[in-house]
């Protein structure tokens, strides 16, 4: 839901004098490392666990944030939560983004002293994992997650043969880039990336990664067909731009992976070179959240923009 104006104007407002004493502040900032998650709707659990497992390769595992739901997970501390689609939910699929930390309360605490609203103590979750919820200027639930002390590998068990063993961005749909960068770039700390359109002299993409680490965040842009906000979009859109990606080294032995082991099912995309010059391919789930291959590295010169920060490490096999 598009944030009020007036909540805008005074969210910007408080902000200002956040940034005269940035450097002051941001050093009190508990560590945000990677991606912890994206959760998801499922109007069919049963097709989505078939994607997930069988498709993707992921793990399934219970929820314990959500008995309802189920994590699927790409590593030990990365995963896909997918839960019960809400009566009334409306057209997208995203229920949160979610980012793992040092110190949930440390962070809680940083946030509220910033003037963002905050729930008066973290959750914790049966695998003793720590968490809390706060919403964006734009109204988007974020969750910050302090992993367990001792995660579990998941990425060699039985049954579980992931195509790639890191989520490496996140994408959501944006209408105000100011808006938001006053909020992920100013107050957590996130760190520009890559930029770039799908014509040029356009902005389409807007990329920055945690600032502990080198996953990412991608503001999708776009107010929908009519200019008019996120009503006008439908759900196959939303699908498109509330996204994640996993990074896979080499794009053609990936694919060639999934159609070997007749994992690629429903709509799909040929494998394509993006406008930062990465490899990518593009799979949906039964209820049209788009999974992103995406290579490591670029194998050619990015349009619009450089890269202004690291690529993110490719993991261990």
């Amino acid at each position: 839901m598009r944030t009020p104006l007036i909540s805008l104007t005074l969210f910007l407002s408080s902000f200002s004098s956040f940034v005269a004493m940035a450097p002051a502040q941001n050093s009190a900032r508990p560590a945000i490392t990677g991606i912890s998650h994206i959760a998801v709707y499922a109007s069919n659990p049963a097709s989505a666990e078939r994607f997930y497992v069988h498709d993707i390769g992921l793990e399934k595992r219970g929820d314990p944030e959500n008995p309802a739901g189920a994590r699927y997970y790409v590593n030990a501390t990365q995963f896909v939560e997918v839960l019960p689609l809400p009566a009334g939910s409306g057209n997208s699929r995203l229920d949160h983004l979610a980012y793992n930390v040092a110190d949930a309360e440390a962070l809680r605490g940083y946030l509220a002293a910033h003037g963002v609203h905050v729930p008066s103590s973290v959750e914790k979750a049966s695998d003793g994992s720590l968490w809390l919820d706060v919403k964006d200027p734009e109204g988007n639930t974020v969750q910050f997650v302090q992993p367990p002390d001792a995660s579990r590998d998941v990425a060699g068990d039985a049954g579980s043969n992931p195509i790639g063993r890191r989520i490496i961005h996140v994408g959501m749909l944006v209408h105000s880039r100011g808006a938001e960068d006053a909020f992920y770039r100013g107050l957590l700390g996130f760190r520009p990336y890559w930029f770039g359109g799908m014509k040029p002299g356009t902005v389409d993409w807007v990329s920055q990664e945690v600032p502990d680490g080198h996953d990412w965040l991608e503001y999708m842009l776009t107010s929908g067909p009519s200019g008019s906000g996120i009503q006008d979009v439908s759900q196959k859109q939303l699908g498109v731009l509330n996204h994640f990606s996993i990074g896979v080294v080499n794009m053609e032995k990936a694919v060639t992976t999934l159609d070997a082991g007749d994992r690629i099912h429903g709509e799909h995309s040929p494998m394509q070179l993006g406008k930062d010059g990465k490899w990518q391919f593009n799979l949906f789930d039964p209820d049209g959240t788009r999974v992103e291959l995406m290579e490591y590295e670029p194998v050619e010169k990015p349009c619009r923009s450089p890269f202004t920060a690291p690529n993110p490490p490719v993991p261990a096999e």
